[in-house]
């Protein structure tokens, strides 16, 4: 598995062995930063504040912050597979770049003082057909990580149900193969604006 764009393009990316972790395949990952890099949804990846939930390998993040992102912040709960991509980051070189915080995605902590006004783009790649995705995305919103209008990519197996949860609309959705990639805006309640 490599990145597959950008200015580390080429860079493998380690999987932690024995864990639960299934990263994006980079057929995937091609085409969702294909449509991100297009405009389509007027978020742009360069310059941005990114977020990777369930993080795994970082493979999200990592690819984000090879196409331009400011900074990636990485959440993932399994020690090891932190570990893994703390080796990964340093590797790359682009440590300076990211945080990584270990925690569980659907009570995570507030976000650190890189995030703290919340980030433009938001990748969610939970463990499939474990119903994880409307706590995570309303914990993530009540809790100030997103900025309004940001942009949420919520991964699924095909089939997989999505109800996104209040403060969250659906923009689209794609299917490659058995992955399917919902597209997500965050919109926090009027009051919550003030």
């Amino acid at each position: 598995m490599r990145i597959v764009g950008g200015r580390l393009k080429g860079a493998r990316l380690q999987v932690t062995p024995g864990t639960d972790i299934r990263p994006t395949a980079d057929r995937v990952r091609e085409a969702v930063f294909s449509m991100l890099e297009s405009g389509r949804f007027d978020v742009s990846v360069r310059n941005a504040l990114v977020l990777d939930v369930f993080a795994g390998s970082g493979a999200m993040g990592l690819e984000a912050l090879s196409r331009g992102a400011e900074r990636a912040t990485f959440l993932e709960l399994n020690p090891k597979a932190a570990r893994t991509l703390k080796a990964t980051l340093a590797r790359l070189r682009v440590e300076d770049l990211a945080d990584i915080i270990t925690a569980d995605a659907t009570r995570p902590p507030p976000p650190p003082a890189s995030a703290r006004e919340g980030v433009e783009i938001a990748f969610l790649d939970p463990p499939y057909r474990k119903g994880l995705e409307p706590a995570t995305l309303e914990a993530l919103g009540r809790l100030g990580w997103l900025k309004p209008n940001a942009l949420v990519l919520v991964e699924m197996e095909k089939g997989e149900v999505l109800t996104p949860p209040q403060g969250f609309r659906t923009l689209e959705s794609r299917r490659w193969g058995r992955t399917e990639i919902h597209f997500l805006s965050h919109m926090p309640p009027a009051a919550d604006l003030d």
